[in-house]
């Protein structure tokens, strides 16, 4: 493909770990941040509407900038000057992957604005957008769509982090209940232990290994195969009224888990309802469907 003036990428937001599959398991929800990247004679020039308008920088520091520079260095063809626009709707500090989302927006424009095919670089917008989060769950979810299966090889490799996309089944509806505060995921990782029981870390591998076949073929097991012992249990503390509408959500029969590092509640329903008694104060409930389609691209 020839080299475009202008680019238009479309990112979904997802919720990661699932429950048992911490820095693992993602799964691509149908909310969106549009960025739209124009080549310009020179400078940067950043304009942010909706979510966190307020709080994001419009300089170099904005990651959408510095996923776009990171994937220039290993690409090439920087032009001279950009113009960035951002359209968000996934919700900042709620767990909902907007970070990743922007890196992974950041670095599908950048190559394609080189020129490049970015459905012929996976490999390279992953390594990028998993880089700057330090783990792949989230940004292989936004990249791919779907359910992701991420892992990463130790050490200083050119090809750290690896992904692979299956189809979540039809019949899961996921619902978000978003919570009205932030949680930082700096904060809810140092709540975390260095280590972990043997026989915790033995039904949470199991827990794991049985929620991928229950995302893709078993929705009926989605209940015993979002437990976990691994994590949630330690991050507690940072959102209790989320962990408690997560188990009120279980105690009647609905697959909950945290949604990331909170302190959003992902439910796995059937038909996207929930319970009629549930108590949702402090939470807006969002029915999202599963992107299938993860980061698109339009040249202009």
């Amino acid at each position: 493909m020839g080299r475009p003036s202008e680019v238009r990428v479309r990112v979904p937001g997802s919720s990661a770990n699932l429950g048992p599959g911490f820095d693992t398991l993602g799964l691509a929800l149908g909310l969106y941040d549009d960025v739209e990247v124009s080549v310009a004679p020179d400078g940067l020039s950043v304009e942010v509407s909706g979510e966190g308008a307020e709080q994001v920088p419009c300089d170099d520091t904005h990651l959408v900038v510095r996923a776009m520079r990171t994937a220039w260095n290993i690409v090439g063809d920087a032009p001279a000057g950009i113009r960035l626009r951002c359209r968000n709707a996934i919700p900042h500090s709620r767990g909902l992957g907007s970070s990743a989302a922007a890196a992974v927006a950041g670095a599908v424009a950048a190559v394609a604005l080189s020129g490049r095919d970015p459905e012929l670089e996976t490999d390279v917008l992953l390594q990028v957008s998993a880089g700057m989060e330090g783990h792949a769950d989230n940004a292989a979810a936004s990249l791919l769509g779907g359910l992701v299966v991420a892992w990463e090889t130790p050490g200083n490799t050119a090809e750290r982090f690896h992904a692979v996309r299956v189809d979540a089944h039809p019949g899961i509806h996921p619902v978000a209940l978003v919570a009205t505060v932030e949680s930082s995921t700096h904060t809810t990782r140092g709540l975390l232990p260095d280590r972990v029981p043997l026989v915790d870390a033995a039904f949470t591998g199991s827990r794991t290994a049985l929620a991928v076949l229950a995302f893709t073929q078993r929705p009926d097991l989605l209940l015993p195969a979002t437990e976990d012992r691994l994590h949630q249990g330690y991050r507690r503390p940072a959102y209790p009224e989320s962990a408690d509408l997560v188990d009120a959500l279980r105690e009647r029969g609905v697959p909950a888990v945290i949604s990331g590092a909170g302190p959003t509640v992902l439910a796995l329903t059937a038909g996207g309802t929930l319970p009629a008694d549930l108590d949702t104060t402090g939470f807006a409930v969002c029915p999202l469907p599963v992107d299938t389609a993860g980061a698109r691209v339009e040249v202009g």
